[in-house]
């Protein structure tokens, strides 16, 4: 037990205040190679002072340590007598209806895994998006065929259904020709977001609803992110209570009912998205743009794990995909090279690269739709370091310079908006991201179409139009906004 115990059990650090923060990413990972790094500011004391009224002193959670190693761990056939290796799986709500998402990665697998160890009744779910058959035409590098052998290997050895969903045309429709858009206004958007808000757990709810109604209480994925829910009761505590009490009445409706129920009347259960004890592979960014009804019905079964626990755990399980890399890039995209993807879409457009400070032409572009702010590397030019310090779409223009990081041209100011609201509490002044930085918010009121202009403490130099800003306040994740314009130059 003691084993599992460090394995599962993420310790909470006393010490350390709360903190409010704002976080950013790129849709191109050759702009800001530094952009997975998280860097933690301790807020000025009148943050901190706003943000203990508005949620209270709430410890952040550090990663639980050391990692047994995959001996030291029961199999899979004994976790359901460790509860605290359920933890995000709601063990206390089972059994519940659980649609979940298989990849054919190692962490959908081992989610899989934990909700059938936790007495739910799973349904697995692999999502047929476009590039599965366009591929082929273009790139011939899809990998799809090996993402459901790997899926259905998996629900073999469970038992468990496995189906197949067709996506292409909403996946297309609600992301990539969005991001087309959006590339082609000079913009840098994050598919990422939107494929889970809008996709995932969008476009696959319309289907579950569509197609079975109420049968499903909950969606499952292998997300790195943590869930906290007002504490209500789930359906076997609701009748063990009733039990108890002498009152065999009629059982709990399914939770997708009792969620409908809310909606026209009822109070609604407040759902937080928390972040994870694992800093590296925390994906509540990604998830920021969820809202409370679809946060609602989601569970997260990896959210009290690091990595290397999902690893341990998943070698412990002997799963058939358990030493599988973990995919990287952006969600549609597979193999593919980002440049290859936009050449394929928005084609070549050569235009002039102009110096910043003297405004001459140093050379020239094949498109300034293959170029984001604060890139340097791949811009064809000499005597560098350059880097990418705006575009003009209008005029097929990149602006470089090689005084990109000087005082002067300091970033830590913008606007975003509208805004998103994940968490039904709200900020006074706050902060967003990963890189994690302080901030002070101004703006009007708390509404979804609310404009904040945001003032970072620190300086982040890969600012750009088109990104998401996700806000954090004591650990938890509080929404986010689309960047709409950055000081500087």
């Amino acid at each position: 037990m003691s084993a599992l115990a460090a394995l599962a059990a993420p310790r909470a650090q006393p010490g350390v205040p709360p903190q409010q923060f704002v976080s950013l990413r790129s849709f191109f990972p050759q702009a800001r190679p530094q952009a997975r790094r998280r860097r933690s500011c301790r807020p000025p004391p009148a943050a901190a002072a706003a943000e203990e009224l508005l949620l209270g002193a709430r410890p952040l959670v550090l990663p639980a340590v050391p990692i047994p190693e995959a001996d030291q761990l029961p199999p899979f056939q004994e976790w359901h007598k460790h509860p605290e290796l359920l933890t995000g799986c709601e063990p206390g709500a089972a059994p519940l209806q659980v649609a979940v998402l298989l990849s054919g990665g190692v962490d959908s697998s081992l989610a899989l895994h934990l909700l059938k160890a936790a007495g739910h009744q799973v349904t697995a779910f692999y999502l047929q998006i476009w590039f599965q058959e366009d591929f082929r035409n273009f790139w011939d590098a899809c990998p799809w065929e090996e993402d459901l052998a790997y899926c259905q290997a998996v629900c073999e050895r469970l038992g468990v259904e496995l189906r197949m969903v067709p996506l292409t045309e909403q996946y297309w429709d609600r992301v990539v020709a969005h991001c087309i858009a959006e590339i082609r206004q000079g913009r840098t958007p994050n598919p990422d977001v939107l494929c889970n808000s809008r996709v995932k757990f969008g476009a696959f709810y319309e289907y579950l609803e569509q197609e079975h109604g109420a049968a499903f209480d909950r969606v499952a994925s292998g997300h790195y992110a943590r869930l906290e829910r007002s504490p209500t009761p789930g359906p076997a505590e609701a009748a063990a209570a009733a039990e108890a009490a002498g009152e065999r009445g009629p059982q709990p409706a399914p939770l997708a009912q009792q969620q409908q129920q809310q909606q026209h009347g009822g109070e609604q259960q407040d759902v937080r998205l928390a972040l994870t004890p694992d800093a590296v592979k925390d994906q509540t960014y990604f998830l920021a743009h969820l809202s409370q009804r679809q946060l609602a019905r989601t569970l997260f079964p990896l959210g009290h794990l690091t990595k290397p626990q999902v690893r341990a755990l998943a070698e412990a399980a002997d799963l058939p995909n358990k030493a599988r890399k973990d995919s990287q890039g952006i969600c549609f995209l597979g193999k593919v090279k980002f440049s290859e993807f936009v050449r394929e879409h928005l084609g070549e457009w050569p235009g002039p690269i102009v110096e910043e400070e003297t405004e001459e032409v140093v050379g020239y572009h094949r498109g300034f739709w293959f170029h984001t702010v604060g890139q340097r590397k791949g811009i064809p030019l000499s005597g560098g370091p350059w880097y990418v310090t705006r575009k003009d779409p209008s005029k097929n223009a990149v602006f470089v310079s090689r005084q990109y990081h000087e005082h002067a041209h300091r970033r830590d100011a913008f606007t975003c908006g509208p805004i998103s609201w994940c968490s039904a509490a709200r900020p006074d002044p706050v902060r967003h991201g990963p890189h994690m930085y302080g901030c002070q918010l101004e703006g009007s009121d708390s509404s979804e179409s609310s404009e904040l202009r945001v003032t970072l403490d620190g300086n982040d130099q890969g600012l750009a139009a088109g990104q998401f800003a996700v806000f954090y306040q004591g650990g938890v994740c509080l929404g986010s906004a689309v960047i709409s314009g950055c000081d500087a130059y």
